[in-house]
């Protein structure tokens, strides 16, 4: 029995606090070494992860009441966090020395489901905690619920300020430290004096490693560092780095190169001189890479420039203002000096990049920002692009996604702000009168280009939308075949030139003649095609007669399904021959990419039965389920309809706010913070008002959404060209009153069951915990196949059976 009256102290509030910030910090930081060690596109995992991992600490909690008795409740606090700092340290390093395995095979799926089970012990531990906090004082979970909430808020923006001062593997010995303090903070001296002064001794040693670690990794020498990269040893066949620097966003390392052979994916073999170029490789949560060439000043010893495809705009605008979008290693900028540009505006997302190419690198790179009319802007490229007044005679974007993360298909269930036809329009309407976008990207000549297929559809709809009657006058397709000795990489590079205004007859002739100078290609123009494929995708006409389309989308991607990296039709997908005909598909889909897909939902479904339904279902007590049918429904509805909206629009806002981070830190940290504020709110109602009021609130909620649904698309739209901090500050506006509205279901809910029976309310958490695990993977697979806007409003349909769930449920008279 649960004995009502207990009062939590002030040191479980402040040790729930740092358990639920440590918490979430440690989720958001597994985004980062996620997408460094494996790919982006397990930086949804770790919200599958973390979900997981409580809900079994929960379970456990309801399966043993005897050892979680009620007058050891803090003791057990303090065990449990003790025990989640140690596993901390444990299972990260553990999980240092495991290699991605990057195939298809069983391999792969056992790696990966040891990998989610490895990782999701130490929050196993964080569930109990939290378990035991919300369960044990009933008469306060409102309040606790609040500072549960308030903590992990909290921890979604520490992330941010921390890897500012300390690298990745050091943060996670912060984490780790975190949860030490909130094991001393629950225990008491006197009552468990072995774990009490066991708990201050590890605190002691992860303080005293962390801060070590964090001045070794500021001297580029940490003891703690990443082993496995990319299923690769870092340092493997390559000199370890030179550089390293985490941020909240990104992971770099910049290495010296060890050829002096000028580097450069679409350079003509017709280049024959011999020139040797010192080069840094600078790279990218270990896949994106980069060039940071020295830089004397003398264009001369720059000449391969010149015979690149990807600088082919240069020879039809040249004397031009140039928009590089992705600086990077500063390679575009070089590229654009060497034809004479006459202004350079160089924009960069990641500060550490330009830092390290203009401040620490930049006696070797020739401090390219101090050039006159070079200008480097840290921003995101298409926010930067919507808020310039400027226009430009040439936008370039030049292979912003490697080779490597091609090759995994790590873009594919990524979000992506730059392949939309509203970015699209953008870039456009920013070109002065002749002014022409170039984009560049893979094209393996035996393969079916469905990226340029797709990025040729996003150009015809974005000029169509923009009033353009003839859409192919207006696109030049160049493309680059080679041949390597390393089948991994690349054959072929394409260049897809889009002119404002249409190509005229001299720029098609200079482009033919470059083409025969330089061996390269011309696939698409306005009187050529290379295929009839091409012709009809770039004319928008019917593609039903091309048996390749029948299993592909190459539809233009817009905001609201930015998945340009993912051209699989959904009701394609168990169709017989469908992996065989993605393998023969360039750049959209790899099989690989889909079986992590498909991997990842047969994982978390599996041992969500195995480790949470099938213990619920064998140890239930008969008594306390019966009549508790719409408990069941209104939880089950909560954790899919959270999670629904909650993923959905964390894609949405990443769109808006321009990046992974801020998207997932400033949606889970206003949703957490707001519902904080609607659970404590809650605490207010007295026991025989729940029900009454608890549909009232409900009712308001689908009011909100509703309201939100219709009204968010079009704030999107409107901020779009601002600020940064305009925008974080419009996304938290969207967000904070409906988040505190769905702060409030959950703890109304507990309530109302514990006054039905007790013991019910760790099975309810249980169920909850065990639907928000697989949605947290069913959102990204409907947002992928269908769009947010659907995501979104199948979340609205589930908080609609909340709220009728809700009122059938009977409450007992208080």
């Amino acid at each position: 029995m649960v004995d009502k009256d207990l009062r939590a102290g002030k040191n479980v509030y402040a040790g729930l606090f740092l358990i639920s910030l440590a918490t979430l910090t440690y989720e958001i930081l597994l985004t980062r070494i996620f997408s460094v060690t494996m790919w982006y596109h397990f930086a949804f995992l770790s919200i599958s992860i973390v979900m997981f991992g409580m809900t079994i600490g929960a379970i456990l909690v309801y399966l043993m009441p005897g050892y979680f008795s009620q007058d050891k409740t803090e003791f057990h606090l303090g065990l449990s966090a003790f025990l989640c700092s140690i596993t901390t340290v444990l299972s990260f390093l553990l999980y240092l020395l495991i290699p991605f395995v990057n195939s298809i095979s069983v391999l792969a799926f056992v790696v990966l489901a040891f990998t989610y089970v490895l990782i999701s012990i130490p929050f196993i531990f964080s569930g109990i905690c939290v378990c035991l906090a919300l369960t044990r004082f009933p008469a306060q979970v409102s309040k606790l619920y609040a500072i549960d909430l308030l903590g992990a808020g909290i921890g979604c923006m520490l992330l941010v300020y921390l890897l500012k001062l300390t690298d990745g593997p050091t943060a996670v010995i912060i984490v780790a430290f975190l949860t030490g303090l909130a094991s001393i903070l629950f225990l008491h001296r006197e009552k468990a004096p072995g774990l009490f002064n066991s708990a201050i001794i590890l605190v002691l040693i992860l303080g005293i490693f962390s801060a070590g670690n964090s001045y070794l990794a500021g001297q580029q020498k940490p003891i703690l560092r990443l082993i496995w990269v990319k299923g690769g040893i870092t340092g493997l066949g390559l000199k370890r780095p030179i550089y390293e620097k985490w941020s909240s966003f990104s992971y770099i390392s910049i290495r010296e190169r060890q050829s002096l052979k000028p580097f450069g994916w679409g350079i003509s073999e017709k280049y024959d001189k011999n020139e040797k170029v010192r080069q840094l490789i600078l790279t990218i949560d270990g896949s994106a890479s980069t060039p940071i060439t020295n830089f004397d000043g003398d264009f001369s010893k720059l000449q391969y420039l010149k015979y690149d495809l990807t600088n082919l705009v240069y020879y039809l605008r040249p004397d031009a203002s140039v928009l590089v979008l992705g600086a990077g290693g500063g390679r575009d900028v070089l590229s654009a000096l060497s034809f004479g540009a006459k202004s350079v505006r160089a924009v960069e997302m990641n500060a550490d990049i330009i830092k390290a190419l203009n401040q620490r690198f930049g006696d070797f790179s020739g401090h390219l920002d101090r050039i006159p009319g070079v200008r480097f802007v840290n921003a995101e490229g298409r926010s930067y692009v919507a808020s310039s007044k400027e226009n430009f005679d040439i936008i370039q974007v030049s292979l912003i996604d490697t080779w490597a993360a091609t090759a995994a298909g790590a873009f594919i269930l990524s979000e992506h702000s730059l392949y939309t036809v509203e970015a699209w329009k953008d870039f456009l309407s920013h070109l002065s009168k002749q002014g022409i976008l170039s984009f560049s990207y893979w094209y393996t000549p035996e393969k079916f280009p469905a990226v340029i297929y797709r990025m040729v559809s996003l150009a015809n709809t974005s000029f169509q939308e923009m009033g353009v009657k003839n859409p192919r006058e207006h696109i030049i397709i160049v493309r680059h075949i080679y041949k390597l000795h390393l089948s991994t990489f690349p054959e072929g590079v394409a260049t897809i030139l889009i002119s404002r205004d249409p190509f005229s007859s001299q720029d098609i002739a200079k482009i033919k003649t470059l083409c025969e100078e330089m061996n390269f290609e011309m696939v698409l123009g306005p009187d050529f095609s290379l295929n009839p494929v091409f012709e009809a995708v770039a004319s928008g006409k019917t593609l039903e007669q091309f048996p390749e389309f029948s299993l592909l989308n190459i539809k233009p991607t817009r905001d609201d399904s930015p998945f340009f990296f993912y051209a699989l039709k959904f009701q394609n997908a168990f169709k017989p021959g469908i992996w065989k005909a993605i393998e023969k598909t360039s750049g959209v889909g790899p099989p690989l990419t889909i079986f992590i897909l498909g991997a990842l939902l047969i994982i978390t479904l599996g041992l969500t039965f195995l480790f949470i339904l099938v213990p619920l279902a064998l140890t239930a007590d008969k008594s306390s389920l019966r009549g508790s049918l719409w408990f069941f429904v209104f939880f089950i509805a909560i954790g899919f309809g959270f999670m629904l909206i909650e993923i959905s629009q964390m894609q949405r806002l990443i769109i808006f706010l321009g990046h992974p981070t801020y998207g997932l830190s400033v949606v889970l940290f206003t949703i957490l913070i707001s519902s904080g504020i609607g659970s404590f709110l809650t605490g207010k109602l007295k026991d025989q008002m729940l029900k009454k009021y608890g549909v009232i609130l409900l009712i308001i909620l689908l009011i909100l959404l509703i309201i939100f649904g219709f009204i968010s698309p079009y704030l999107v739209r409107a901020f779009r060209s601002s600020e940064t901090m305009l925008r974080i500050f419009i996304a938290g506006a969207m967000l904070f009153p409906v988040g505190i509205f769905m702060g409030m279901p959950f703890p109304l809910g507990i309530r109302i069951a514990s006054q039905k029976s007790p013991s019910l309310t760790p099975w309810l958490w249980g169920i909850n915990g065990a639907i928000s695990v697989c949605a947290s993977v069913i959102a990204v697979v409907i947002a992928l196949n269908f769009s947010l806007s659907i995501t979104f409003w199948i979340g609205f349909c589930f908080y609609s059976l909340c709220l009728l769930a809700f009122a059938s449920a009977k409450q007992k008279p208080a």
